[in-house]
């Protein structure tokens, strides 16, 4: 996969394995979005006001066509929490009301729940998801658990943060939709990671994020919501896109209150058809193929180092991240600032249920001397940085 290292922007000498971060974006989609913030600044008045509609429309047809779902049920967010955000401000939810989700879920996703929780009066529960896994229907099982009479909303992960594991939300939405309960799945970690079909997940809201995996520059993400529950969504920012006398028109309501918050850069959202080019172009589903296989070495490399268990029952439990168990370790901030300075691997290193884990991303520009660096750098490190 070197060959397309160089088609990234990516600083030469590092060992990138934390794509799961924030994304990094090829030079020719980065040269496209530049391409729309000039064409912005040349006339602001008649790209805003007048051409901004259709631009985005396209855009969303794009998106729509990768992720199988009608463009009009989609909507231009700037990240995944955005999103999260838009949707738990906008349900009535309160005292007598739960909303269940797993103990794997995202820091500021879970921050939002618990900031509504404490205003409302409703309670956010985290139905634990023990490692390691057990198969997908004790898993269904063991969340289902977590179900009570009171249950509103399932908040869960695709691709979780904190474990990289892609929970079996097919099952979980399908029970849902049975039992009456609103479903919200976040999949910030999903789109260009895995194939995506949201007309058959049939989720009521459904988030992710565009400059991810799927390479799209930095503030590009999307909101899905099921035609029929469009009229719950309420503004996150009310402007001239709310009321009788709306100035902004993209053809719904559900649009109109999303799409535009104000005088804003939305160039990150039009480079997504680019984004999605670029992918196809290089036949990224090979690409996928290949950075698993390379992941499942390094996941099994790095559990022999350790002689630690991995959380995986195998590797269809992950796509092109995933984590590896470490002994504890005294300083987890020193030891990510010695693998970075000394080194140069930038990868996360996460505290989880109290436990220690590294996440090692796989993007189409690693390879394989990527991951031999980590693991002669740990090799010397942990020794050194375990309790």
């Amino acid at each position: 996969m070197d060959d397309l290292a160089s088609l990234f922007l990516l600083q030469p000498g590092v060992a990138f394995l934390n794509h799961g971060s924030f994304g990094a974006t090829p030079r020719s989609v980065f040269a496209d979005y530049q391409a729309w913030q000039e064409r912005l600044e040349r006339q602001p008045v008649q790209f805003l006001v007048n051409e901004l509609p259709q631009q985005l429309a396209e855009a969303r047809a794009a998106l729509g066509h990768l992720v199988h779902a009608q463009a009009d049920d989609l909507v231009f967010i700037p990240n995944a929490t955005f999103g999260v955000n838009v949707v738990a401000r906008s349900l009535a939810l309160g005292p007598g009301d739960e909303v269940l989700a797993t103990d794997h879920e995202y820091g500021a996703c879970q921050n939002t729940w618990e900031f509504l929780s404490r205003k409302r009066g409703f309670r956010y529960v985290r139905q634990p998801i023990p490692v390691p896994l057990g198969s997908r229907d004790e898993i269904v099982a063991h969340y289902w658990q977590g179900v009570t009479p009171r249950t509103r909303v399932i908040f869960i992960s695709h691709i979780t943060s904190p474990t990289a594991v892609r929970f079996p939300v097919e099952e979980i939405c399908r029970r849902a939709r049975e039992a009456g309960i609103l479903t919200l799945i976040d999949g910030a970690h999903s789109v260009g990671q895995i194939p995506l079909d949201l007309i058959a997940l049939d989720a009521d809201f459904y988030v992710s994020n565009a400059h991810k995996w799927l390479c799209s520059p930095k503030g590009s993400a999307f909101l899905y919501a099921r035609r029929s529950v469009q009229p719950l969504v309420e503004p996150l920012v009310v402007g001239w896109g709310w009321g009788e006398n709306r100035t902004i028109h993209f053809g719904s309501d559900y649009l109109d209150y999303l799409q535009w918050l104000g005088t804003n850069d939305l160039s990150a959202y039009l480079a997504v058809p680019a984004a999605i080019r670029f992918q196809e172009e290089h036949d990224w589903t090979a690409v996928r193929t290949r950075c698993q296989a390379l992941l499942s070495e390094t996941i099994d490399d790095l559990c022999r180092l350790t002689e630690l268990e991995t959380i995986y029952p195998d590797a269809g439990w992950f796509q092109q991240m995933a984590v590896a168990p470490l002994p504890r370790i005294k300083d987890l901030a020193a030891l990510k600032t010695r693998l970075y300075e000394e080194y140069r691997v930038e990868v996360p290193l996460l505290e989880w249920n109290d436990r220690h884990f590294v996440r090692v991303s796989v993007q189409g520009y690693n390879s394989r001397s990527d991951i031999d660096r980590l693991l002669a750098a740990l090799q010397i490190l942990l020794p050194v940085h375990c309790v």
